[in-house]
């Protein structure tokens, strides 16, 4: 036994208790309360005299058996949580004092204020429940741990099973799973997911998985936190019907419009040739028909074109020489340009390599833009009206040009190029070519740019991105 001197047991009985962090008390057999230090004083005022329910718990008698009782009863020390009658919370840690028999004469106690540590954690069950999004905890094997009333109330009860099984009714993880990628990595993931719920509809919801400690690999548990965005797929599903329906106006007025100019003019022929023949008028015969037929290539452009636009289809894919479409269409326009005093040729030589292409789909977008290109020439004030065609790769892209120097357009007319019926051509226009070729372009998965300038001309690239074209293939 270690003997200590009189300085070090006045010290240990004086200021020693007074010195621990904590609230320490020393009760009788009768659980009164004999010895306090200064903090648990601080804490409950005057406790001479007193039990030890009455001090913490205002209560004279415990209303039950409590842990402080069972150490008295069995001469063991325990560890245990007191809610105090303010609803503050001790954590206590009661050493019984025992005779020779093995009987407590003494309880010594030693309790921490742990009231900041529980009201942070009510606060964090809280939220963990109110807060309207889907919360969970999964295990390393995806199993659900833990899961808040929002995921419960839509998925039902979640807790033990896998979350795969939970939310998709699937028996094996998904493929693009992010929890699974902040196992392995230990950084933050999202993905969108659809699920369903507990009645069997679809749920969209965005999926953010994190683990307990960030960026520890080996971490066994990951929280996801869910938003549901079903109504927002809802509304964009409805915006996009109404887009459509909007379209489909449009179509139909823009459609009846051109429609009605060529019925006026097939109306206006059928009278002027209506008269030359009373009148026994060859002239006016000969304008006549002249107009119906007009109007007649008119109604046959009209439809062709629409019935090219309205094509649904996905683009037929072979490998394709670019610079073998560019000859055709040089081919095909060339004497027509020079019958009217424009130029078409080949543009700066950079032969591009095979591409994955549609070339009914190409040729009628090259069409389209030669054909605009040297209408355009045909009414400038041009010196030496000119065309060019080229095909280039640039960057990862197949890029197809076609440059004027007609009369160009201006910053409104370039934001109505690609409009359904909008046409600059007049009475000789449908209005369907350009976007006909900008619904090809996009089907092939590209862009089409267009710089103009009045007076100057006119430059359409029809940009293909060959990654994208080759994945196409490559699906096919």
């Amino acid at each position: 036994m270690t003997v200590f001197n009189t300085e070090l047991n006045d010290w240990l009985g004086s200021k020693f208790l007074n010195e621990v962090p904590m609230l320490v008390a020393v009760l009788d057999a009768e659980r009164k309360i004999i010895y306090a230090n200064d903090r648990f004083t601080k804490k409950f005022g005057e406790w001479a005299n007193r039990k030890w329910n009455d001090v913490l718990k205002k209560e004279d008698e415990p209303r039950a058996k409590g842990e402080i009782d069972r150490c008295y009863e069995d001469g063991i020390s325990r560890k245990f949580e007191e809610t105090l009658a303010h609803r503050d919370y001790l954590m206590v840690h009661a050493i019984p004092v025992l005779d020779l028999k093995g009987g407590v004469t003494h309880m010594v106690t030693m309790s921490d204020d742990i009231t900041d540590i529980r009201t942070e954690q009510m606060e964090c069950a809280i939220f963990f429940e109110r807060v309207p999004s889907y919360i969970s905890v999964i295990g390393r094997d995806f199993t659900i741990i833990k899961g808040n009333d929002n995921l419960r109330d839509t998925f039902g009860e979640c807790v033990e099973k896998k979350c795969y099984e939970a939310y998709k009714k699937r028996d094996a993880p998904c493929e693009d799973c992010p929890a699974a990628l902040s196992f392995m990595d230990g950084q933050e993931h999202t993905a969108t997911h659809v699920g369903i719920d507990r009645e069997g509809g679809e749920t969209h919801y965005v999926v953010t998985t994190s683990p307990l400690i960030k960026g520890y690999k080996d971490c066994q548990y990951v929280v996801e936190i869910m938003t549901d965005i079903t109504r927002f797929r809802e509304l964009e599903a409805e915006k996009l019907e109404a887009e459509r329906l909007a379209a489909v106006g449009q179509t139909v007025a823009g459609l009846a419009h051109t429609v009605k100019n060529i019925l006026m003019g097939i109306e206006g022929g059928m009278y002027i040739m209506s008269s030359g023949i009373e009148k026994d008028r060859r002239d006016r015969i000969q304008k006549g028909w002249t107009m119906l037929q007009r109007n007649i290539e008119k109604v046959s452009s009209l439809v062709k074109d629409f019935l090219s636009f309205a094509k649904g289809r996905k683009p037929e894919l072979k490998m394709v020489d670019p610079d073998d479409l560019v000859s055709e269409i040089l081919e095909l326009y060339t004497e027509t340009a020079r019958g009217i005093g424009v130029t078409l040729r080949r543009g700066e030589t950079c032969r591009p390599g095979p591409a994955p292409l549609d070339p009914e789909g190409i040729h009628t977008c090259l069409t389209n833009l030669v054909s605009n290109a040297i209408d355009a020439c045909q009414v400038s004030a041009a010196g030496e009206p000119t065309v060019e065609i080229n095909a280039r790769e640039e960057n990862g892209a197949l890029i197809f040009e076609v440059s004027d120097n007609g009369i160009g357009m201006d910053y409104d007319v370039k934001q109505k190029v690609f409009t359904t019926f909008f046409t600059t051509k007049g009475g000789k226009g449908t209005g369907l070519g350009l976007l006909t070729t900008y619904k090809i372009v996009q089907e092939h998965g590209g862009k089409i740019l267009v710089d103009s300038e009045p007076g100057k001309g006119s430059i359409f690239r029809v940009v293909l991105p060959l990654e994208r074209l080759n994945a196409m293939i490559s699906n096919k």
